[in-house]
Formats: structure tokens, C-alpha cells, sequence
């Protein structure tokens, strides 16, 4: 009998078996999808879950604000931070059960590394002429588009001999190389005059002193910052190339660490390319000094062999108008030489680039750092908007009395240009002791140490550290420069199109990260030479970096591991911060500067890869059971359809004799053998199409459709077969017939659809529940999704993970879509099919074929919108029940995304409907009169 039936019925056995092939193949593949996007988001998170350290200790009042409440590591966070934790608080934490490596980091302060740039100026000169002068104007650009002029340089050349000798032969170190020209009979001092005529010092090495000019400055009154302190001359005799020395300094963060274990975190060992590593033996010992043999506490020091700050140095040549060339020795050799060169006028005949980083690069020794005095600096303040952004707080200028030295009040010279730029960071001033080393200390000095001379041991490539994914960075602020991005067209082309880093000003809203390393051990020479005492000899450790022993991942045993260190730390130091940065991810924020410029900095969401995981795990069981609800209420409107279109056959059979369970078995037996063949067929699509896709392991993914078929079939026909069982034989042949309360006038097609849906409620109710069913599941599907995405999103993990799994996100809600649509018009075309001969009458009595088409499609309409406007109700209710949090704020976004659902439904509907109301329109009235 069902081979029979399936036979005799075929068109409705395919269509029910290819509404089955379809559910049970898409809902296979995608469970697939899904759980193949699960694991690779899961492995994705786990792989990249653990950054170079698993915990990070900072000094109390360390956290700011903006990172206490957004759960966030600010970039660029050890800039500002200068001590606060001791070594005994560092040495009990590095005992602790479970720590694996304990790294400290003590930032000292930034000294000055003194250098120089040579710029050629061959090209520039005249050949003609017997003596000239050549202005050279450098001017420092860094940062956004801000320039800093720097100090005027000179170069006097003359085809008349120019001699170099010493005033006092006993004593080179008195007078060394004093240039003398000699003209007219005379001889003149041609470049002291310029150079030194400021300070008032005896220059006739006979002990009478000199007068100066009414024009002389002392170099005490002059201010570190200002361009011309660090003016200069320079005098060469012959045509042989020309090249102007421009001095240049940078601020270095001289930072203390513990060697072997920065070696076992980061690898520091390996990046040594010249000279060798620090080691726990070396520390500050007293021996020979620097170049004049004086002895005193050496400190080791391992340099960075570049520059960790940014900056180009281009320079304006001019060439002088100095009249008479004879009488340039005479004016040159005069106390008022200074003031006549600087104001001569001048030509621009070029420009020429230099290269600032190279200064650094070819740096001959750790001599070239000046220990007198170092600065230390305060830590960026922000100001959160009312739109959730945030802006910098800038800082007065700079004091003058930051750069004088504690020694006879002199400037210091070969200031950075920049730092007389915007200040966003508080610069605090060290000076030390008036004595160094091999000097007796007394006065108010006394009981203070001497001041050390530096030692250098090696140079360090910060690009040869052992690097970690940059999806789970957290910053290593010890080794890398921090940089930012233009977050708006205005700022990426300030920044030219790359990068904004740090510069050489030390109030600068990007501070470089230490480029001096020393030890713990050696640090106190530095700290305790200075004039006033300060906290860092109490609290020198800046922060600790821990790495906890067994710990992969964000599993559950590593957490625990993780939490059991933090207990520890926290129960000995309450006071301290102490932050778990496993499974952290870079976080991009976009920061305002008070200047309007807009930047992005890489700062760090804490607990990233946990929440991934999390919500990849909600989100995945979620999907599988929307979709397997969708898919099997799809077929069970399917086979519900595919009963009420056989309520005479089954109520003949009834009247037959038939039993109750007979009918029930040839129901299910019908939809057994369907959900075999559809299964059977749809395992082989679902291997092509799971090879297409790439999803792993196919042939078993595929096997699973065969099951899965026959269990959807089977269960979404339990509900119809019972229904069927329910109805007497009588009522199931005889057509059932509805009191009519009251008659409704009618006027118009729309006004019968309105009708005819009213009439049928059972009709309409039917086909509209796939359509809610299928727009609910959408509704709550992107509120997921959009959930899911606010949950991760953000972060470079996050956004990698939302890449992986968009793809089974978008078929899950298109499926959902399409299979409710697909349940609505088929219970829509059944109840056409029933109502085939009221068609007919109408079209017998004067109703165009026109009017017919309107009247069908205006009853989808109404369908599709009783559906679709249910389906996002109920679905906007569902997520409200679950949680308006799940929608991060974009309940708006998901309402207006469920009513353009619901308009495409509409839409889908209607063209779907147009294929059977075609062919209706062509069978004769009569001969659908005849049938009924």
C-alpha cells in the first residue's frame, strides 16, 4: 500500500522529499560549518591565548582610571612609572610557588646621549672666492607634521693657511686646538672668538683675562632651549671637502632588569650583537674611569644599537655676504665675532638631509652618555568624553630650570629640539652631586655618592628578541617603541601616511621604552648620586612581568594556576596591582590630542581568549538548536500539508475498515521511505558540497544526512499521522461546513482576501506560523550574532575569531530565512489547491484571471505579514527575555534587520507564488468544476 501510494502520488512524494533532502542535507552541512568554525575559532583562541608574561605587578596607584574601567592595559603603560616596588617585595614574589620567571623592570631615568651629525656641504661652496662663510640652518621634524629649528651652524673657508696649536704645550688639555690665521701681518684667533667668546674664560693662556664685547652673553644666562647655545663655527683652510658637525643628543631610558631572567622571557641573550650580555655578576665596581684616567664606580650598561625615537634633520644652506674676503680674519678674530657672523645676511643656494638615527647608530662609546643629570616623567592623563573617546590633558611647557646642571648653574647643551613642542607628560629634573667620582663630596652633598661613569658591555637588536603572535601581544615596553595611527584622513596625512612614534621630547605623548640596560645591582650607583634622595632608592622596580609555571592557555587547569599566583601576590601585597594579561589582545582605542589630531594606539584588552571562548561555545549551541527547530518545523508543516491534501483518501479508508493504527503506520511509513531516498541521495550532495567547502572530513559528515533525514521525517510527521488518526470517517470525506454568523459585504479583491483570511483562520494561521517561525529564528540569530561579535570584537583575536566565523553565521540565519518562507508558501499553495473550485466559480461568473492573480497575491501578502511581523515580535521578545545586555546596544540595528526580514519574506512569497497562480490561470473552469 505505501509503495502504492508513493507511486500513484509521486509529485507530492518528491516535493515532500525534496523539502526533506534540502532540511536534513543544509541542516548537516551547516552543524558542520558550525562546529568546523567552533573548532577553529577554539583552537584559534587557544593557540594565541598566552602572551610573553601571565601576570603583570605594578606599583599601587599604577592603573589608571580609563584601564580600572574598561578592563584595559593602557599602551605605552610603563612610560611614567618610576619605582614603587622594592626588591624585597620583587625577591619574595620570584620565591613564590608557581612563579616560573619573575622579570623586573626599574626604570631609572632618561639620560642624554651625546652624538653628532656631519652634513656635507662640498656642493654649496663658491670655488671662486677666497674665503667664505656658509650658514647651515637645521631644522627637526617629528611627529605630526611639527617642525623645530635648530641651532644655526657655520663653516668659514679659506684658501689662506689655517693652523691648529696649543697655547699651553705642558697642559693639552688647557687649550686644545686653538685655530689661528694670520693676515695683515697679524695673527688672529679665528674660530675662538666665535665659539667660546660667551663663557668669559681666559683664552691668552698668561693669566690676563678677557674683556668681553658689550655683545657677549654668559652662557648662565642663557636658556638650555635656546636654538643659538649650541651654535657653532667651524674653520677649514684649502678646497678640500667641506662637512659642518651638528651636535645632536638623545634621551635615553636607562632602566635596570635582572639579566638572567629578561634572558629566560624574552631571549635578551640572543639579541646581543656586539660585545656580550649582562650578567647577575655585574655591578657597579670601582676601577678605572672614563677618558681623563680618573677613577670611580663603573656602571655596566647594554645599549640599544638603534635609536628607539623618531625624527628626520633637514638643513638650509645659505651663503654669507662678508664683503671683503681679506678682512674676515680680523672680524673673526675679534671679541665681537659671534654677533658680526650671526648677523650677516645670506643667500639660500640648497638644502641637505641628515640622518639622525645614524648619530645614534655609530655611537663610539658609553662615554658619549652624560650621568651629571637625568629626568624622569609622569605618566599621560586622559579625559573620558561624553561619547565614550578619549582626550589627552596637555601639560604647561617645560621649566628652563629642567636643563641646568648642578654644576656652576650651566645650561645643558644639545637640548632636543622637540622638547620645546606640546607637553603632555610632567619632565622632572635629577641633578646630582657637585662631585664625581675621585672627588671628595662635602657641603650639603656629603653622605651622597659620587657621580658614576657608565661602562659599555654590549649592544642589544630589540628585533632579534624572541617574538610572540601579535594577536595575544601585550606590550613588551622594555624592547619595543610604542606607535600609533592616524584614525582620520586630517591626522594620516600630518603623519604623512605612516606611523606616529616617539621623538626625543621628553614631555611627549609617546615616551620611548628603555634603551640603556643595567642591573638591579648596579642601579644605585645612579640613584644615589643624586643631590636630592629620591624614592627609587627605597622602591627602585618599576614593575614585574610573571610568567607562571604550567600554564598554556586560558584552560581550566592554567587558570588555575594563573589565580592561585595572584592570591599569593595579593595576600602579601594587598596594595600592589596586580593584573592577569593571559589571554589578553591588543585592543585598538582611538585617542583626541588636544591639538585635534585623532590617533589609534594598540592597547590591551585583559581576558580576551577566555571570553572568545566562551561565547564561541554559547553561540555554537545556540546555532544547532535554532536551526535543527527551523529545520524540523519546515518538514512537519511539509507533512502536515501532505495530510490535510489526503483528508478524503484517508477518511475513504477509514470508512473501509481501516484501523486507527493502520492509518497511522501508512502515514509514517510513507514518510520512512521518503526520509530513506532523500537521505540516501542527499548524503551523496553533502559529501560534493562538504569537499567543495573544504569542511574537514566529509564522508563522515555526509553519513550523518542519512539519520538525520529519516529522524526529521519521522518526528515532524508524528504530530500530522496522529491528527489523522483523530478525525471519524464521515468528517474526513465530508467536506466540513462553517455557521455563518454574520455576512460581509465585499467591494473590492482586496476586501475578499481580507476576507477569505478571516474565514480560514486555521488556513491562515498555518501558513503564517513557518513565516514567523522562520523570521523569529532570524531575529534571534543576528541578535547572536551581532552579541557574539560585541563579546570578542575589538581586539586582534577577537577580530580574527569574528573572520573565522561569519561564514556559519550568515547561512545559519539565511537558512532560517528561507526555510520558514519556503513552510509559509507551501501551506499557502495547499490551501489554492483546496479552494481550486472557489476559484473557479469566480472565474465563471466574470472575475478576470487578472482579479484572481491579485486576489491569491494579496492573500500572501497578508500571510507573509501576519507572519513576518509575529516572527520579529516574538523573536524581539525572546531576546529581551534572555537579556537586553546580549545586544550591546544594538537593539535598534536587530528591530529594523527583522522588518526588512519580514519585507523580504513578503517579497519571496509573492514571486513564489506567481508559478502556481500561472498555472491555475490556464486550466478551464469547467474542468475544475468537473473534478471537485
Amino acid at each position: 500500500m505505501i509503495w502504492s501510494q508513493l507511486r500513484r502520488r509521486r509529485g507530492r512524494a518528491l516535493g515532500l522529499a525534496a523539502g526533506i533532502l534540502v532540511a536534513a542535507t543544509s541542516f548537516t552541512l551547516l552543524t558542520s560549518t558550525v562546529t568546523t568554525s567552533q573548532a577553529h575559532t577554539t583552537g584559534l583562541a587557544r593557540r594565541n591565548a598566552r602572551s610573553a608574561y601571565d601576570i603583570l605587578v605594578r606599583p599601587p596607584g599604577a592603573v589608571t582610571d580609563v584601564e580600572r574601567q574598561r578592563g584595559l592595559l593602557q599602551a605605552n603603560f610603563l612610560s611614567g612609572v618610576f619605582g614603587g616596588i622594592t626588591l624585597d617585595q620583587y625577591k619574595r614574589i620570584r620565591r613564590m610557588a608557581g612563579v616560573d620567571v619573575a622579570a623586573p623592570v626599574a626604570n631609572i631615568g632618561y639620560l642624554m646621549v651625546d652624538s653628532s651629525v656631519t652634513i656635507d656641504v662640498s656642493a654649496f661652496l663658491d670655488s671662486a672666492a677666497p674665503a667664505q662663510i656658509l650658514r647651515i640652518r637645521p631644522t627637526v621634524t617629528a611627529g605630526l607634521s611639527s617642525s623645530y629649528q635648530g641651532a644655526s651652524q657655520y663653516l668659514y673657508l679659506t684658501r689662506a693657511p689655517i693652523t691648529t696649536h696649543h697655547r699651553d704645550a705642558a697642559d693639552l688639555s688647557v687649550w686644545d686646538g686653538l685655530q689661528t690665521q694670520r693676515a695683515n701681518g697679524r695673527t688672529y684667533d679665528v674660530c675662538w672668538f666665535y665659539n667660546d667668546d660667551r663663557t668669559g674664560l681666559d683664552h691668552n693662556g698668561d693669566g690676563t683675562p678677557l674683556t668681553p664685547s658689550p655683545e657677549s652673553e654668559d652662557l648662565r644666562d642663557m636658556s638650555a632651549l635656546d636654538p643659538d647655545l649650541n651654535s657653532a663655527m667651524t674653520c677649514r683652510s684649502g678646497q678640500q671637502k667641506a662637512t659642518v658637525t651638528v651636535p645632536v643628543s638623545f634621551p635615553v631610558l636607562l632602566s635596570a632588569v635582572d639579566p638572567a631572567a629578561e634572558d629566560r622571557l624574552v631571549g635578551l641573550g640572543g639579541a646581543v650583537t656586539s660585545g656580550r650580555m649582562l650578567t647577575g655578576r655585574d655591578t657597579a665596581v670601582w676601577g678605572a674611569g672614563d677618558d681623563d684616567g680618573a677613577p670611580g664606580f663603573q656602571v655596566p650598561v647594554l645599549l640599544s644599537a638603534q635609536p628607539l625615537t623618531a625624527g628626520s634633520m633637514d638643513a638650509d644652506v645659505e651663503r654669507l655676504t662678508v664683503g671683503d674676503p681679506a678682512a674676515l680674519p680680523a672680524r673673526l678674530g675679534s671679541p665681537g665675532a659671534h654677533d658680526y657672523v650671526n648677523g650677516l645676511a645670506g643667500t639660500p643656494v640648497g638644502t641637505v638631509g641628515a640622518d639622525l638615527a645614524g648619530a645614534f647608530t655609530y655611537l663610539p662609546s658609553a662615554g658619549s652618555v652624560d650621568t651629571e643629570d637625568y629626568w624622569t616623567v609622569g605618566p599621560v592623563r586622559y579625559r573620558v568624553t561624553k561619547g565614550g573617546g578619549l582626550t589627552v590633558l596637555q601639560q604647561p611647557p617645560q621649566r628652563p630650570d629642567l636643563w641646568r646642571t648642578n654644576v656652576n648653574d650651566q645650561p645643558v647643551q644639545a637640548v632636543p629640539e622637540e622638547n620645546r613642542g606640546p607637553q603632555y607628560r610632567a619632565v622632572t629634573a635629577h641633578p646630582s652631586t657637585f662631585c664625581w667620582t675621585g672627588q671628595v663630596c662635602d657641603g650639603y652633598d656629603a653622605g651622597r655618592g659620587p657621580i658614576p661613569h657608565l661602562r659599555l658591555v654590549g649592544r642589544y637588536d630589540t628585533g632579534k628578541l624572541r617574538g610572540f603572535d601579535a594577536l595575544s601581544d601585550v606590550p613588551l615596553e622594555t624592547y619595543r617603541a610604542p606607535r600609533a595611527t592616524g584614525a582620520d584622513a586630517a591626522t594620516r596625512i600630518a603623519l604623512h601616511d605612516g606611523p606616529l612614534l616617539p621623538d626625543r621630547n621628553l614631555g611627549g605623548y609617546l615616551s620611548p621604552p628603555p634603551t640603556l640596560l643595567t642591573t638591579l645591582d648596579a642601579a644605585s650607583a645612579l640613584t644615589h648620586s643624586r643631590r636630592v634622595p629620591t624614592a627609587q632608592e627605597k622602591a627602585p622596580v618599576s614593575a614585574i612581568r610573571v610568567r607562571v609555571a604550567g600554564v598554556k592557555g586560558v584552560d581550566a587547569g592554567s587558570r588555575a594556576r594563573v589565580n592561585a599566583v595572584v592570591a599569593q601576590i595579593h595576600s602579601a601585597y594587598p596594595t600592589l596591582d596586580v593584573e592577569v594579561t593571559v589571554g589578553a589582545s591588543p585592543a585598538p582605542q582611538t585617542v583626541t590630542l588636544p591639538s585635534g589630531f585623532r590617533i589609534t594606539e594598540a592597547w590591551t584588552a585583559k581576558g580576551v581568549a577566555l571570553r572568545i571562548l566562551t561565547a564561541v561555545d554559547k553561540k555554537s549551541a545556540i546555532l544547532f538548536v535554532l536551526v535543527l527547530v527551523v529545520c524540523g518545523l519546515f518538514i512537519g508543516q511539509a507533512a502536515l500539508a501532505s495530510v490535510r491534501s489526503r483528508r478524503t483518501e484517508i477518511g475513504t479508508l477509514r470508512c473501509l475498515g481501516w484501523s486507527a493504527p493502520e492509518v497511522l503506520a501508512l502515514i509514517l511509513g510513507e514518510l520512512t521511505v521518503i526520509g530513506l531516498g532523500a537521505g540516501a541521495l542527499g548524503a551523496g550532495v553533502a559529501y560534493l558540497l562538504g569537499s567543495l567547502l573544504g569542511l574537514g572530513d566529509a564522508g563522515t559528515k555526509a553519513a550523518l544526512v542519512l539519520p538525520v533525514a529519516l529522524l526529521l521525517a519521522v518526528a515532524a510527521g508524528l504530530l500530522p499521522a496522529w491528527r489523522a488518526t483523530r478525525m471519524g470517517p464521515l468528517d474526513a470525506v465530508t467536506a466540513p461546513v462553517t455557521a455563518v454568523r454574520r455576512t460581509i459585504p465585499v467591494r473590492s479583491v482586496a476586501g475578499l482576501a481580507l476576507v477569505n483570511l478571516l474565514r480560514m483562520r486555521g488556513r491562515t494561521l498555518l501558513g503564517a506560523a513557518g513565516l514567523a517561525l522562520g523570521v523569529a529564528a532570524f531575529t534571534l540569530l543576528l541578535a547572536l550574532t551581532l552579541a557574539f561579535r560585541g563579546e570578542v570584537a575589538g581586539t586582534l583575536l577577537g577580530n580574527a575569531v569574528i573572520a573565522q566565523a561569519r561564514t556559519a553565521d550568515y547561512l545559519s540565519v539565511a537558512l532560517s530565512l528561507l526555510l520558514g518562507a519556503a513552510g509559509a508558501v507551501d501551506v499557502l499553495v495547499l490551501a489554492q489547491r483546496e479552494r481550486a473550485a472557489d476559484l473557479a466559480v469566480l472565474r465563471a461568473t466574470g472575475w478576470t484571471t487578472g482579479e484572481l492573480a491579485r486576489l491569491t497575491l494579496y492573500e500572501g501578502v497578508g500571510i507573509a505579514l501576519l507572519g513576518g511581523l509575529t516572527g520579529a515580535a516574538v523573536g524581539l521578545t525572546a531576546v529581551l527575555t534572555i537579556g537586553q545586555g546580549l545586544l550591546h546596544g544594538r537593539l535598534l540595528a536587530v528591530t529594523g534587520a527583522a522588518l526588512l526580514a519580514t519585507a523580504a519574506a513578503v517579497l519571496l512569497v509573492c514571486a513564489t507564488l506567481a508559478l502556481p497562480i500561472r498555472a491555475r490561470s490556464r486550466r478551464p473552469p469547467a474542468q475544475l468544476l468537473a473534478a471537485d
